[in-house]
């Protein structure tokens, strides 16, 4: 008998181990994301006071000799905002076929070029954008683009996106990397103007009603 002895004193260091190692499977294989930083967090909180408000804007910057902007009537509209995503079209005089994208994503923010038809059906170039790369701030935050982007316009690989956003201007611009390819927009946020009608596509979709008369400093 002396000499099986040992065998208990074995099988509980095994259960040992079978418990150490059932402890540690509760622990995922990847790192869980972060999601938004505290600045994405603010940054988002400020474009929510916008919604159901629409605002006018003004080119402020492009390329020599392709302005398409310049002149004409824009329009910014934060047309409608769920818990992870913000719809601002944005309108060309009578051209409505334009809405960008904002969403939350498991480690940032996703801006996104939905662009339609008349009709509705998505023209051959949309759906094109980035995700946030860093942190940013509460009132500026840069999307590169993504590799979607990159294969549906090659040319538009180096494109940075920003959007910013403070008491008084919404803005929304692009640079090409080493190049001179610039477009910005100011839309003014003192001043609030009537809806414009329902991008295309977005016609059958409620938008949110101004929550009374747009102040300036709420």
């Amino acid at each position: 008998m002396p000499a099986v002895s040992w065998i208990p004193r074995l099988l509980s260091l095994l259960l040992v181990g079978v418990l150490l190692a059932a402890c540690g499977s509760d622990t995922p294989d990847t790192e869980t994301p972060a999601g938004l930083s505290d600045a994405q967090e603010a940054f988002w909180d400020r474009l929510e006071r916008l919604c159901g408000y629409a605002f006018e804007g003004e080119a402020l910057e492009a390329p020599p000799g392709d302005d398409p902007f310049s002149g004409r009537t824009l329009i910014a509209h934060v047309r409608q905002c769920m818990d992870d995503e913000i719809r601002i079209p944005f309108h060309v005089d009578d051209d409505h076929s334009r809405t960008w994208i904002i969403t939350k994503t498991a480690s940032g923010l996703r801006l996104k070029h939905d662009h339609r038809n008349e009709d509705g059906s998505e023209e051959a170039i949309t759906q094109y954008g980035g995700d946030t790369i860093d942190a940013g701030t509460p009132s500026r935050q840069e999307f590169p683009a993504d590799q979607e982007t990159a294969d549906l316009i090659p040319e538009a690989s180096a494109n940075v996106w920003t959007l910013e956003v403070d008491d008084e201007a919404y803005v929304y611009a692009l640079r090409r990397e080493g190049t001179d390819r610039r477009y910005r927009i100011r839309f003014d946020l003192t001043e609030a103007v009537d809806p414009p009608p329902a991008p295309w596509g977005y016609e059958g979709t409620e938008a949110l009603s101004p929550d009374g008369p747009w102040a300036a400093d709420a």
